[in-house]
Formats: structure tokens, C-alpha cells, sequence
């Protein structure tokens, strides 16, 4: 990233400068390294630097790199891999990156998936978690199975909220991950309304994360209009595509027979008015025992599997019908 800010500074190119004596000062960038820097951010890799500081949002980049133009790499799961392969046969394939197969660089494996920032100019980008929870119920079950306090989760939980730990865990400087992880979701409006921002990238570049105690809906509503700079056309063009994908969602064999958690919503637009929503994120997606199938909107015990996700999309349906009708 240094090394293309650092073209960017430089410039083009000098075409007078093979006529000059060379200047060999420290620090001074040779030609022939400035035109081997220039040769290497590509328009690929230099759309990936400039169009992707979204992947900052979720604080997973290092799982992504640039692809063939168009595409765009990220680290194989296979549970997010064998997803995208049956989505692109179902009824939510128009809602979903393309998956163009497994790809081998530098020793590992990736998916290669659409670039769904292709064809935005200077886009805006907002990260939704859907959902009530964004746990497994496995990972519940095998937290209490092997019980171990951790004081990084501890600290977490302090840094947020120094009143939240029992006096007992204070007392232990330390909390189970089950604990950490119900309590956590808590903050957010993940369990008031079934969705939370995760995080907004403006078109100036300006990103933020500073969403953990969004929970209410005037907040979801103030942080929404800040997103789309308070331009009613693009939110009505957010709020078709929603109601669109709800349609979709709820024909979708593959979304009966899933359990979805930790999956996001990517909210993408630009000063065109051209704006569009997908589904991401499917690390975390699971299949169903045969013959169990799930609303998506009846509240969640444990056990039932239920994650929320049809409820937390009414929810956000409702929060932007409600700011278009005022």
C-alpha cells in the first residue's frame, strides 16, 4: 500500500528524465523501481487498495487479494465455498457474488468470487450482520464442553462496559466465551432488531466501525441517513432491492435448509445513483438435519437453531419505509 501511495505522490513518469544525470541521493526512488512499482499496482491490484478499504470494516484483510479484473480472491472455507457453488443454482443467485471456483497463489487455496464493487465509481459501502445471533449453537456447546475463563475476553468486556462482569469473573479477571459471546451480541441492536452495522465507508474514504452500541432505532435511522448522505432516491432504491431479496429469500430451498449466522448484508452505491445490496459471508452457514427447515423469524432457544434472519430484514425494511414516509 506504501509503495502505490507513494507512485500516486511521485506522479507520472518524466519523459525527460533519461537526459538528466541520475540523481542517487538517499531516498531518491530510481526510474527503473518507480516504472517496476507503477508495472506492479496494476488495475486490478490498484482497484483492489482503492476499492476495498470495506474489507478493513470486519477486520478480515487479510483474507482477501486481488483477482483477475472483475474478481476478487479471498481465503478458502469450505462451508463458504460449498455455499456459493449451490447458490448459484438457486433463487438467491442474483444476490450473491458469482463463484468462479478454487484458485492456487503464493501456497494456498481461494475462492474466486464477482467483484461486486465493479462498475461503482467512488463507491459508499455499509456492512449489515444479520441475524439475532452471529455464534453457532455448536460453538456454545463445545465453549461449555472444554470451560476456559479468558482474560482477553475479560478485557474486552471491560473496555466496553467495566460494570458488566460478575463479581465473581471480576474476581477471576476472566470470563467463558459462551458468556462473552451472549453477552456481546447484547450491545448491538443484533438482539433488539436482528441486524446491526457493522461498519460504513464513505466515498470520501472516511470509514467507521463505531457501531457496538447502536441498538436503537433512531440510531440504525441516523447512521442510515449519514450513509446515504440523506438522498431519498438511493434509500428507495436500498429499499426495493430489499423487499426484492426478502421475495427471494423466502422461495429459497437452499435458505430453508440453512442455518445462517454471521452473514452480512453489503450495501454498495455510488454518486451515479446506482445502488445495490448482496448477500456475503457464508463462513458460518450450515446445512440442516434432514427434514428440519427454519423460519428465520421466530425468536431463538437454544436448540431450535432459529438465527433471525427474515426478522432482522422485516426489521430493516420497516426502519427505511418508516425515514421515506417522514
Amino acid at each position: 500500500m506504501r509503495t502505490f501511495l507513494l507512485a500516486q505522490k511521485l506522479g507520472p513518469l518524466d519523459p525527460g528524465a533519461a537526459m538528466r544525470k541520475p540523481d542517487r541521493s538517499p531516498g531518491r526512488i530510481k526510474p527503473w523501481r518507480k516504472l517496476k512499482n507503477m508495472v506492479h499496482w496494476s488495475p486490478c491490484v490498484v482497484s483492489f487498495r482503492k476499492r476495498y478499504p470495506w474489507v478493513q470494516l470486519a477486520g478480515h484483510a487479510g483474507n482477501f487479494k486481488a483477482g483477475d479484473f472483475g474478481r476478487l480472491l479471498k481465503k478458502s472455507c469450505s462451508n463458504e465455498q460449498q455455499c456459493l457453488e449451490r447458490l448459484a443454482s438457486d433463487t438467491l443467485q442474483p444476490y450473491v457474488p458469482a463463484y468462479h471456483g478454487l484458485v492456487e497463489h503464493d501456497g494456498e487455496t481461494y475462492i474466486q468470487m464477482q467483484d461486486l464493487l465493479f462498475g461503482f465509481d467512488a463507491p459508499s459501502i455499509m456492512d449489515c450482520k444479520m441475524g439475532v445471533r452471529t455464534y453457532l449453537e455448536e460453538e456454545l456447546e463445545k465453549a461449555r464442553e472444554q470451560p476456559c475463563p479468558r482474560r482477553d475476553m475479560y478485557d474486552k468486556m471491560v473496555a466496553v462496559d467495566p460494570a458488566a462482569p460478575s463479581p465473581e469473573e471480576h474476581a477471576q479477571q476472566a470470563v467463558l466465551k459462551p458468556r462473552y459471546m451472549q453477552w456481546r451480541e447484547t450491545l448491538s441492536s443484533t438482539t433488539t432488531l436482528g441486524f446491526r452495522i457493522e461498519g460504513i465507508k464513505k466515498a470520501n474514504g472516511v470509514c467507521s466501525t463505531s457501531f457496538k452500541k447502536t441498538r436503537q432505532p433512531e440510531q440504525v435511522v441516523q447512521a442510515i441517513w449519514d450513509f446515504v448522505d440523506c438522498d431519498r432516491h438511493i434509500l428507495m432504491s436500498y429499499l426495493g432491492r430489499l423487499k426484492d431479496l426478502r421475495q427471494a429469500l423466502e422461495q429459497s430451498d437452499f435458505f430453508k435448509a440453512h442455518e445462517v449466522v454471521g452473514s452480512s448484508l453489503l450495501f454498495v452505491h455510488d454518486q451515479t445513483g446506482l445502488a445495490r445490496v448482496w448477500m456475503i459471508d457464508f463462513g458460518k452457514t450450515v446445512p440442516l438435519p434432514a427434514q428440519q427447515m427454519l423460519t428465520h423469524r421466530l425468536p431463538w432457544a437454544e436448540g431450535n437453531r432459529e438465527d433471525g434472519y427474515l426478522w432482522g430484514l422485516d426489521n430493516l425494511v420497516a426502519i427505511m419505509e418508516k425515514m421515506l414516509s417522514e
